[in-house]
């Protein structure tokens, strides 16, 4: 059968960044974070415990699961098992079981617990529960549970630990401050600002023009460098295409269906006259009028614009025709181009339109449309006739035809090309999506079959052998050797130009006297200077006021001076918002790091046993 195109489809959190969700998530989302997951089925019932608390495989396997299919939504496909694992998922998953297990020992012990009324008001509010009333729905708890292989029982006991655990983890992690002192030193490093000037060199800045390299350089430039010049490893792939363009050409062209599609498509090539204009509406014909009175006495549109609290944006109505505009159009187009028109009923109320552009009418004949359409007409027929023979290919195929016996039997074009996967090459069939994902995935030995492209074509394709990794020819590949040696030498003699430039600026010159500077009055840590490489920033802050610095980076290079430093703003609201967040992230950033040592401290204290044939069974459960 023949294959068609398919398309195919955020970072896991980080240490600290999972510690946060601990801390303001906490228990509640591990303890509900079954659902939409299967039971271990195993005979073993639990991994390990803490203290007098079993980890139950059910919990362990539930938890791997959820925050596999969690990180399976961030990078956009779905992760197996190994390739979590090779993040380090179940360790990460392993630790945050234990740790609950930790707090559950230590409720225990300490006799912290919630009462029935707590859990049942709790259990009432949660959405996953409520039925089309928007209340509690009881068959939708329980088909819910079902569905989830757990008992009202069970899932009562857990949440009843995880409220438990909530208790235990908002006294431990709850009242921290961040010092004030830590707050001040934070705040006035990231609030630092920078003033700098730049001076990016290029190959007009420098004293002299590059000299021509020799033979004997380049030969020099190609062995030194023999990496740069290799062909990468290859597939050399036979295929068999039929493509519509190929074909199109060929296709008979019927005059009167071609007129036929030209009326069916007459909006398009008979454009009437259009306007594009703004529409100011008001609420009554007493405000409309006031408002053009106010326009005539001087005030701008703008203004006016701007008093109902809207933007150009917001009163933008974009091309239209007179039809559209109903009643007010015979007016709106009777203006010229800038000008105010109004006021003028609408829909919405009175309003003043303002013409921005005129845009003529415009028409397409259909003898200056005739060539256009008789190529969409050809390119469709070709596609029909392609679709047609589709599965007369995949029958050839599935006979025992070869590609050779495709193109001698079907008309299909045969063609050679070396693939190397992870690329696109210039051979037009590569262009296809269908085709590079065959060709990424073709074996020695695999049967061809018949694979629909984008546009309607049909290729089918071999694996003929493997192209080992060889260097080009040198002369085959003079001309890339040259441009990769002109590139090495005008990178060398920028950076030479640059650290003449630096110098001289240092004994006194003016950078402005070396070329056009491009000046950044003030700019903060995270703020962004166009084409420049990533390092640029991070080097300006590190300079010191006066100093002057050459910055390199793939085709870039510049000298940077700084002017000035700015120390953060100690007064205004900017100011106040960025020291109340910094002291918010320090606080919870304490409050977790307390937490991960109180959890740890309880591990310790209650003992821990893992069984790691019990761990390795749920991992051989799961897909």
């Amino acid at each position: 059968m023949a294959k068609t195109p398919t398309e195919e489809g955020k970072r896991p959190r980080g240490k600290a960044q999972e510690a946060a969700v601990w801390v303001l998530l906490g228990m509640l989302v591990l303890g509900l974070g079954g659902f939409g997951v299967t039971s271990f089925s195993g005979g073993v019932k639990k991994v390990g415990s803490v203290g007098e608390i079993d980890i139950g495989t059910d919990d362990y396997a539930r938890a791997l699961q959820q925050q596999i299919a969690a990180l399976s939504q961030q990078f956009g496909k779905q992760l197996t098992l190994q390739e979590a694992r090779a993040l380090g998922i179940d360790q990460q998953v392993l630790q945050s079981v234990i740790a609950r297990a930790a707090l559950d020992n230590e409720a225990r012990r300490i006799g912290i617990s919630v009462g029935d009324a707590v859990v049942a008001t709790e259990l009432m509010g949660m959405d996953s529960f409520k039925g089309a009333s928007g209340s509690f729905d009881r068959e939708a708890y329980r088909y819910t549970l079902n569905r989830n292989n757990l008992t009202e029982a069970q899932f009562e006991a857990d949440l009843r630990r995880d409220m438990s655990r909530e208790l235990l983890q908002g006294a431990v992690a709850g009242g921290f401050v961040a010092p004030k002192a830590m707050i001040d030193t934070i705040y006035a490093w990231a609030g630092e600002r920078r003033g700098f000037s730049m001076l990016r060199l290029t190959e007009a800045d420098l004293p002299a023009p590059l000299a021509t390299p020799t033979e004997a350089e380049l030969k020099a430039h190609y062995d030194a460098h023999i990496d740069r010049f290799t062909r990468p490893e290859a597939k050399r792939i036979s295929y068999a295409a039929l493509l519509p363009e190929a074909i199109a050409k060929d296709q008979p062209v019927d005059e009167a269906m071609l007129k036929d599609l030209y009326q069916k498509r007459i909006a398009e090539f008979v454009i009437p006259e259009r306007r594009i204009v703004e529409r100011l509406v008001y609420p009554d014909q007493a405000a409309a009028d006031a408002a053009r009175a106010e326009l005539d006495g001087g005030k701008a549109f703008d203004a006016l614009v701007a008093e109902r609290g809207l933007t150009l944006d917001d009163i933008d109505q974009g091309d239209v025709t007179k039809a559209e505009l109903g009643s007010a159009g015979e007016a709106v187009f009777a203006a010229a181009e800038g000008d105010v028109v109004g006021p003028l009923a609408t829909d919405l109320g009175p309003a003043l339109f303002r013409v921005v552009s005129v845009l003529a009418a415009e028409e397409t004949t259909f003898e200056e449309a005739r060539d256009t359409l008789a190529i969409e007409f050809q390119t469709d027929a070709a596609r029909r006739l392609i679709a047609a023979k589709v599965e007369e290919i995949d029958d050839l195929l599935a006979g025992g035809a070869t590609l050779e016996d495709l193109a001698k039997e079907t008309g299909m074009q045969l063609a050679t090309l070396d693939f190397v996967p992870g690329r696109q090459g210039d051979a037009a069939i590569e262009g296809y999506p269908a085709f590079r994902k065959a060709a990424e995935e073709v074996k020695a030995g695999d049967f061809s079959e018949a694979i629909v492209l984008e546009d309607g074509g049909v290729v089918a394709l071999r694996l003929d052998e493997i192209v080992p990794a060889a260097p080009i020819p040198f002369d085959e590949a003079r001309d890339q050797v040259a441009e990769d040696w002109r590139k090495e030498a005008l990178a060398k003699a920028l950076s030479a130009r640059a650290i003449e430039v630096k110098a001289a600026v240092e004994g006194g010159a003016s950078l402005g006297s070396f070329g056009i500077v491009d000046v950044t009055p003030e700019i903060a840590r995270n703020g962004f200077v166009e084409n420049v490489p990533d390092t640029l920033l991070p080097e300006v802050f590190r300079m010191a006021e006066g100093a002057v610095q050459v910055v390199e980076g793939p085709d870039f290079i510049a000298v940077v001076q700084l002017d000035r430093i700015l120390p953060a703003p100690t007064e205004g609201e900017d100011a106040q918002a960025m020291q109340e967040a910094l002291a918010e992230q320090a606080r919870k950033a304490i409050a977790s790091d307390a937490f991960a040592a109180f959890t740890t401290a309880l591990t310790a204290e209650a003992g821990i046993t893992l069984d790691q044939a019990a761990i390795n069974a749920v991992h051989a459960s799961l897909p």
